[in-house]
């Protein structure tokens, strides 16, 4: 028997690591075809800082989430998912397109509650301080907020009752798409596209300046649950990125999370203001 389970779980192993080489292929492509024709023009200066700081940030999460062996917790939960919503389902297509479904749900929710929570958005806020939106932003976010998802995805594992490694393997799906709609490239067809899938032009509101703008088009594959809890916009942002807040490097990305908009605001307000003539 333990044998099975480690032949089993070698192949998911490998599966995984297979779609994960697709996922950076697929980054790439992206990067060199939003260099080439990009759908949005930025500056120069914007778009070094933004492919720098955002690399880094890449490069810093993945070491620590290494060392903490984060991802470690989707095996233990593994361990208690025998009880969960799907785990009497017999394996097969069914089953791994409702996990798919329920997961890309559960994302959607997630990520409604880091716009909605200021807790939450004290860490999500550093994906939307980009100032330049282009492939990279993907890769945009603070270590404490992958932490807190990593968390919250393996209740996902008990609650549903899913492998592990399946999680594992939709996660690496989503993170493709995250690649293809944070691209700064124009996508044929994107209105029919739009209606199933979120696309570029969907997910380039959500990262508008403005808040009444920015609190929408939350999902991450399906277009679906936008549509069905009213929070889809379709509109072209003016201005990317945050009002107040911004990073031009790792450190001050990083130190974002500890800096409120609210403080701000009040420390402006003690600023003198001048006579008027």
């Amino acid at each position: 028997m333990n044998a099975a389970v480690n032949i089993k779980g070698d192949g998911d192993l490998l599966f995984n690591e297979a779609l994960f080489g697709l996922a950076i292929l697929a980054f790439v492509l992206l990067l060199v075809v939003e260099k080439i024709k990009p759908y949005r023009h930025f500056s120069a200066k914007a778009y070094k800082e933004s492919i720098v700081t955002n690399t880094k940030a890449f490069l810093f999460n993945n070491l620590v989430l290494t060392v903490v062996r984060a991802s470690s917790l989707f095996l233990v939960a593994q361990q208690f998912a025998s009880y969960g919503l799907l785990s009497s389902m017999e394996n097969g297509p069914l089953k791994w397109l409702l996990a798919f479904a329920f997961f890309d749900l559960a994302i959607y929710l997630w990520h409604v509650a880091s716009h909605k929570y200021e807790w939450l958005w004290r860490f999500h806020k550093v994906h939307h301080s980009d100032k330049s939106f282009n492939v990279s932003t993907g890769f945009r976010f603070h270590v404490i907020d992958l932490l807190l998802e990593i968390v919250y995805k393996s209740i996902f594992v008990v609650v549903i009752g899913v492998n592990a490694y399946l999680v594992l393997s939709i996660e690496i799906i989503e993170l493709l798409f995250i690649f293809f709609h944070h691209a700064n490239i124009r996508v044929p067809k994107e209105d029919l596209i739009s209606q199933f899938i979120i696309t570029s032009s969907l997910h380039r509101a959500h990262h508008s300046t403005l808040r009444k703008e920015h609190d929408s088009n939350y999902g991450i594959v399906l277009s679906i649950w936008d549509r069905m809890f009213g929070t889809r916009k379709e509109l072209v942002p003016e201005h990317i990125g945050l009002d107040l807040i911004e990073a031009e490097n790792f450190i001050q990305l990083f130190s974002l999370a500890f800096i409120t908009e609210r403080k701000i605001r009040q420390l402006l307000g003690w600023i003198p203001k001048g006579r008027k003539p």
